[in-house]
């Protein structure tokens, strides 16, 4: 298995090749839709995973909220996956760079690592988000997360224990590790 480690203020940041269904931490990240409905790629699997606890808590965010704007984030519980909670977000779509995609992708981590601290959800897990159907280049991508969460630990040193990604593939894996060594040293 392909997984490397850091430490970042305090807090264990790691990167791993699997699958996020099966992180045994205390909440995941759902890259969701507007409409928090399950979808295709890590929404689909994501709410198959949890089962109806996670959608019907999805349903009932949607009609007493209606649509989660790009950025945002709000919680669900797990329903029957190993993570008790799940944190659903939504990140933008690639539109070439140009439309504050980068802002609103690091609004969106922000988001998740704001409300995991709020609810006192000291381990999460991360997908690469905006990366599947939204188009979102990974590297780019990556360095955006990274940056995100390098930020927010600096400014929440010990708020939280363990902040991973877990990305699906190998090519995602080298391209986020790649994106660290840039990161880290900024």
């Amino acid at each position: 298995m392909e997984r490397f480690e850091a430490e970042v203020y305090g807090t264990r940041l790691v990167l791993l090749r699997g699958d996020i269904t099966v992180q045994e931490v205390e909440a995941i990240v759902n890259a969701a839709n507007p409409d928090l409905t399950p979808g295709g790629g890590v929404s689909g699997a994501i709410h198959r995973a949890g089962g109806p606890v996670v959608t019907e808590a999805a349903a009932r965010i949607r009609r007493e909220r209606s649509r989660l704007p790009t950025g945002e984030a709000v919680l669900t519980p797990g329903g029957k996956l190993p993570a008790r909670y799940v944190i659903h977000t939504v990140g933008p779509i690639w539109r070439g760079g140009t439309a504050g995609e980068a802002e609103l992708l690091a609004k969106a981590y922000r988001s998740c690592l704001s409300l995991a601290a709020e609810h006192g959800i000291r381990t999460l897990a991360f997908p690469s988000i905006s990366t599947g159907a939204y188009g979102y280049p990974v590297a780019q991508a990556a360095e955006v997360a990274l940056k995100a969460v390098q930020d927010f630990l600096k400014e929440n040193p010990g708020k939280l224990k363990e902040v991973r990604f877990v990305l699906f593939s190998s090519s995602d894996f080298q391209t986020y590790r790649a994106a660290w060594e840039r990161v880290k040293a900024l």
